[in-house]
Order: structure tokens, then sequence, then C-alpha cells
């Protein structure tokens, strides 16, 4: 940064991205061959490179901002631009969802024995696990306030209990609604109903588990000391993204478990 005559992050060349590309493509090209032809080969090649050129990439991330110094408070401006047009796209993205549950649900065609839920259906009983898992979900969200307030006070044990907390509380919210899965007496095959509600629970749960991992990464940069009170962006954006998840959760929940049933 001393050679420099501005604040801006000038990338240095980096293999990743085309790795990225390329894991991707085998990744979705072994999910079509693993769906029509039984074969995994192609899917698990694809999966490990992916993880692998993500796990080198936010390695090479982690050191720019935290030893090299790149990430200037300018910089952490773009970046926080970036990550709010992330979420944006993640509402319009579980929007599709909501649209197609309502737009089914709101007039129920005659295929559909004319009522929502469709004939033949038994939802699942929203004061059962999907309030224990509204609830799990509330207090993470207030735990991982927690963690963040410790963390701009500069209290580090209790910004690592309560960060440990989070973790924990989504890796209960995952364990339950693969329980809550395993329990459900209808399928994602079961027409347009189990369609909107694996896809959007899915969806949903697939973030959780992102997020948590998410969040483990920070609590694991938070025991190396990577985080200040006014230097924790990688922090922050984790704690935007499990906001995010909450309020997604509120809206199914009320939408599709409670209404919906």
């Amino acid at each position: 940064m001393t050679h420099q005559t501005h604040a801006f992050h000038m990338v240095n060349p980096s293999p990743w991205p085309l790795t990225g590309a390329l894991s991707a493509l085998l990744l979705t090209s072994g999910l079509v061959i693993w769906f029509h032809f039984n074969s995994m080969t192609l899917m698990l090649i694809g999966l490990v490179t992916n993880l692998l050129t993500v796990f080198q990439w936010w390695r090479d991330v982690v050191r720019e901002g935290t030893y090299q110094g790149h990430h200037t408070p300018i910089v952490q401006k773009g970046l926080r631009y970036g990550m709010i047009l992330f979420i944006i796209s993640e509402v319009f993205f579980f929007s599709g969802f909501f649209w197609a549950f309502y737009h089914s649900s709101l007039v129920p065609t005659h295929d559909l024995g004319g009522l929502w839920p469709p004939a033949g259906i038994t939802p699942l009983n929203p004061l059962d696990v999907p309030l224990l898992n509204t609830s799990v979900l509330l207090a993470s969200g207030v735990s991982i306030t927690w963690a963040h307030h410790s963390l701009m006070e500069g209290k580090r044990n209790n910004m690592n209990q309560s960060l440990f907390i989070t973790i924990a509380l989504g890796m209960y919210f995952t364990f339950l609604q693969a329980s809550e899965y395993y329990e459900t007496s209808f399928s994602i095959s079961d027409g347009i109903y189990g369609s909107t509600f694996f896809m959007a629970t899915g969806f949903h749960g697939l973030h959780v588990i992102i997020g948590s991992l998410f969040l483990l990464i920070c609590l694991i940069r938070q025991l190396k000391f990577h985080f200040t009170s006014k230097h924790h962006f990688g922090f922050e954006a984790a704690a935007w993204y499990w906001h995010f998840v909450d309020v997604v959760w509120l809206f199914l929940y009320v939408s599709i478990y409670w209404w919906g049933s």
C-alpha cells in the first residue's frame, strides 16, 4: 500500500475465477448426468474442485484484508454495497417461490380439488416443529446481535460465546428441519403443494447451512484475532446474511406453514 497513491485495491492476477467457472461447469454437468444416468463421478469431481477453489479464494481475500491492509475504508464501502446487492438478489430469488405458492393457493384450480391444501395432502401442524424452528431462529437473531455488539465493544469472551450459540442454534434448526422432512406425509412430487413447499423451505434450509458455515469461519477468524472493533466487515456480512435468513423464515412460516395449512 505504500507504493500506490490511492486507497483502492487493485487485485493481483488470480487463477480462482477460472477454476471456479470450470468447477461450476463440472458440478452442474455432473448433476445433470447424475439425474439422468445415475452416475455421480463427474458431480463429485466438480464438488471437490469447487470446494478447493472456494477455500483458496477466500483464504486469499482474508490475507488481503487482514494482513496486507488492502481493505481500506473505501474498499470496505464497496464490499458493503456488494453484499447489499447480493441480499437484494436473494430477496428476488425467494420472491419467485412465494409468487408460485400464492398464485396456486389463492385461486386453486379444479385439478387441486378447488381447495388449498389440495385434496389428499395432509399439511404439517404449524404449532409443532415449525413453531419450535421459528423460536430457534428468532433466538439466533438475538445471539448474533449480541455477538456484533460485543465485538464493537471489544468484549472477546462475550463475542466468542454468543457466536458459538448462534452456530449451535443454526445446526439445531437444520436437524429439526431434516427430521420434519423425514416425517412429512407428502413429497416434492405431490403436485404444486409439494413442489412449492419443498423448494421454498429446502432452499431456505440450504441458506441456513451456508449461513452456519459463514458464521463458523467467522468464529475461527475471531479466535485467530482477525477482527477488531473497527475492522470486521467479514463478520458484519455474515450477520446481515443471518438476519436475512431469519426474516425469510418468518415469511415462510406465516405463509406456507400457518396460512397455507
